[in-house]
């Protein structure tokens, strides 16, 4: 696993080391050059006597003790060269940057296999195979470009793929973005991402570690260790950013409930990431901007004011802003408007956004941005200034610049003009400060890290929760999909409140049932798991005459071994269930009912267990959250209600692990009552 040898190494190899540059051998020995190496650097290669003047050695048994040996030779040739480095020269870090292992063939990935025994025997470190190579303060052993300046005031970047971590540092370069380390994984034979996160969560020490942690993902070998160290660096004040790649390739399964159907392997990774408070991307330009944005000060609000020389792009973001529901609010305080608008020119206007025309001055953008720190009530600026092509613009960006290092408030610059003034951005970023080119991108990157919540503790809510009860119930059930009577059992024992229902199995019972209940009710068959596709669901029953009539009708469909009675229910129609996902655990999904959830897939999930706060999350991160807390003359449901059930889902599954699959739909909701109409169970044991 990661140690100081692979971080601070006083001594490196290259084995595979070349003169040609072009080669990856040959690369890396000038990258460590080029980017300052102090330790000693050692060449091996069989032909020839000497590597860009650096010490050279025909073979690995040549060479004397050494820290880190970066290979990059043909695989089959690996396992030696590491034997004889683990075993005689104490080498305790290794990156393989060859290719030709796991991700080619089954011998290939039996050859990684006894690599990374040999290195674990020893105690040793492995990057790879299959990867670029790491970057740290120390050294830069990669045979890639570009290598930005390395240093502590920038992001961790952990990446499962190599030339994907090459475009990602390419994309956040000229953004200004900067790096501390960079560690590209491969194969992840011994080393993956969630181990190197581990690490830094392990050595993180306050006011000294990066604070901004970025990830490429494509596994997630062990969801327990990314969601434990992510929630921990989160909570000791770190931001995480990540994209999880490949998810899609997995589709919806075919299920038998709309749960199963909607769940997917990328739906237990937004849980994931949902629940340890990562903020979730889906492209390198996307990363690299909310990683800017964790680069400014915290937004601890949700007013931004817009400053802007040209309308269309204040327009712009205006728009991208308020559809992730940041506010753009109107500046109201009359006499402080006034006085900032003496200061500009005829013509500029002090609304929200603010616009000082493509003349402005910079002592005009210092005016408006000192103003919006102190005067006027919002808690960020964006500030957009391009190149108008009237007069140097060197002394707005200087302006600028102090601002961001002297304002409380955040301030997002947005320089769009990288052709006009290339050199005078430069100069801006060269300052530490970055640069968002593209307004939309900012505003729905923007907007995204706001509505990321923040990690909760991973507590199971106990309260009114039977656990010995679920335990008894689960232990004498058979496998594959329950009768309603055990379902019943189970929403009991977890508080999960229920329409009354009776099943009944001939007309005597079923009469007696709804004597018992009350009218108006609902028939519908037990056995066919799709009821309505059997017709199988009789609504809005409401005299005796009708009971004996549709229990006669329903009890003659195919597959039938029951009717169940049941109680009619009126409100809104919600949809809640959960799948068990291999290694992540209990996916839960929730939403409104109908079209919403069977044609939208308007969704939400979440990772079991839940707080009342990571439910409350769910619930609000649904497209139509307005429909469910009342819209104009409509009235919504218990939204509290709804989250608490939501949390005694969660809690039943957790000790519950034989469910697989639980579908709630309906439940039907109003602002008083929320009650479960009819579920599904598959339990296997």
């Amino acid at each position: 696993m990661i140690n100081e040898k692979l971080l601070h190494p006083e001594s490196i190899a290259i084995v595979g080391a070349s003169n040609n540059i072009f080669k990856p051998g040959g690369k890396i020995v000038k990258n460590l050059i080029d980017n300052g190496f102090m330790g000693d650097l050692y060449a091996v290669n069989p032909k020839d006597t000497s590597v860009q003047e650096i010490t050279t050695f025909n073979k690995v048994e040549d060479l004397p003790p050494v820290d880190l040996a970066v290979l990059a030779i043909p695989a089959h040739l690996c396992l030696h060269a590491i034997t004889v480095l683990a075993e005689q020269k104490n080498t305790k870090a290794f990156i393989i940057i060859s290719a030709g292992f796991g991700e080619t063939n089954i011998a290939g990935k039996k050859l990684e296999i006894k690599i990374t025994e040999i290195v674990n025997k020893n105690n040793g470190c492995l990057i790879g195979p299959n990867c670029i190579g790491v970057m740290t303060p120390s050294h830069a052993s990669v045979f890639t470009t570009p290598i930005p300046k390395l240093t502590s005031l920038g992001c961790d970047f952990i990446s499962g793929s190599g030339a994907t971590a090459v475009f990602i540092i390419e994309s956040g370069i000229p953004k200004g973005l900067q790096f501390a380390n960079v560690f590209s994984v491969g194969n992840s034979a011994q080393t993956g991402v969630e181990d190197i996160l581990a690490y830094l969560d392990e050595n993180y020490e306050p006011g000294v570690s990066p604070k901004v942690k970025l990830l490429y993902i494509e596994n997630i070998k062990n969801p327990d260790k990314l969601l434990y160290h992510a929630t921990s660096l989160i909570k000791k004040g770190c931001k995480i950013a990540a994209i999880k790649a490949g998810s899609s390739s997995a589709g919806s399964r075919a299920a038998s409930s709309h749960t199963g159907a909607l769940t997917s392997s990328d739906a237990a990774v937004d849980a994931l990431f949902r629940k340890a408070g990562i903020v979730r991307c889906y492209g390198r330009e996307e990363l690299t901007t909310v990683a800017n944005i964790f680069m400014c000060n915290e937004l601890e609000g949700e007013k931004l004011a817009i400053i802007t020389h040209a309308g269309g792009p204040g327009v712009m973001l205006t728009d991208a802003l308020e559809n992730g529901g940041l506010k753009i609010p109107q500046i109201e305080d009359s006499a402080k408007k006034s006085a900032l608008l003496e200061r500009l020119f005829p013509g500029s206007s002090v609304e929200n956004p603010i616009d000082f025309l493509a003349t402005g001055t910079a002592e005009q953008l210092g005016d408006i941005i000192d103003a919006c720190e102190n005067d006027f009530d919002v808690d960020g600026m964006a500030v957009i200034f391009g190149s108008p092509g009237l007069f140097p613009i060197s002394d707005v960006y200087n302006v600028l610049d102090k601002k961001m290092h002297y304002c409380k408030k955040p301030i997002y610059p947005i320089l769009p003009s990288l052709i006009n003034v290339k050199k005078d951005v430069a100069h801006f970023l060269s300052h530490g400060n970055v640069n968002f080119p593209d307004e939309v991108l900012l505003g729905r990157a923007l907007t995204k890290v706001m509505n990321t919540p923040k990690p909760t503790d991973n507590e199971i809510f106990m309260d009114g929760i039977d656990v010995d009860q679920i335990k008894r119930i689960i232990k004498n059930s058979e496998n594959g999909y329950q009768p309603p009577d055990i379902i019943h059992k189970l929403l009991d024992a977890a508080g999960i409140p229920r329409v009354k229902e009776i099943v009944a199995e001939n007309e005597s019972q079923a009469v007696l049932a709804a004597m018992n209940i009350g009218f108006p009710l609902v028939m519908k068959v037990v056995g066919p798991v799709h009821k309505t596709d059997v017709g199988g669901v009789i609504l809005n029953i409401r005299n005796l005459g009708e009971v004996r009539k549709e229990f006669h009708h329903l009890f003659g469909i195919e597959c039938v071994t029951g009717v169940l009675i049941a109680k009619m229910a009126s409100g809104i129609e919600l949809f809640l269930g959960a799948t068990y996902e291999q290694d992540f655990g209990h996916v839960i999904l929730c939403g409104m009912g109908g079209i919403y959830v069977e044609v939208l897939k308007d969704v939400a999930s979440g990772l079991a267990p839940l707080s009342h706060t990571d439910a409350l999350s769910m619930i609000k991160s649904l497209k139509s959250y307005k429909i469910l807390k009342g819209y104009r003359k409509q009235k919504g449901i218990n939204i509290n209600l709804y989250a608490d059930i939501l949390v005694r889902l969660s809690s039943l599954l957790r000790f519950a692990t034989q469910i697989k699959e639980i579908d709630i739909n309906p439940l039907l909701g109003n602002e008083n009552e929320i009650l479960t109409v009819d579920a599904r169970i598959r339990i296997e044991k």
